[in-house]
């Protein structure tokens, strides 16, 4: 039985959250507190996702199809059986990239206008 998704532009603009969370799970396979630290990391702090924020936020993108809970530990050496890990599914991967290309249009457009300097 196959699937049918909206298209990826029907749930944009996604939250902050929800991006983010794409973002740490497009390289690879994590678990939560993982994703956590990624986004810390790639957003120098800016960004501290709550356990709170990230399973809520996990909770809707599993019923949305954007990712899956894997039944098996991507790292062979984690023996903590109470870890959850989340992959991107290729539906989640098509909607990251829909809201890459739409803030990568918005980026632009405030350069056009002068709001921030074009680049170099």
């Amino acid at each position: 039985m196959k699937v049918e998704y909206p298209s990826p532009d029907s749930l944009l603009p996604l939250p902050a959250a929800t991006f983010h969370i794409l973002v740490a799970l497009a390289d690879r396979d994590r678990h939560g507190y993982s994703i956590m630290q990624d986004v810390a990391a790639r957003t120098s702090g800016k960004v501290q996702l709550s356990a709170a924020t990230l399973y809520s936020s996990i909770r809707r993108m599993l019923e949305q199809g954007l990712v899956e809970e894997l039944r098996d530990s991507p790292d062979p050496d984690s023996q903590d059986q109470r870890r959850r890990y989340y992959g991107l599914t290729a539906f989640g991967r098509k909607v990251a990239a829909a809201e890459a290309q739409r803030l990568t249009a918005m980026l632009s457009q405030a350069r056009e206008t002068g709001l921030i300097p074009k680049k170099i």
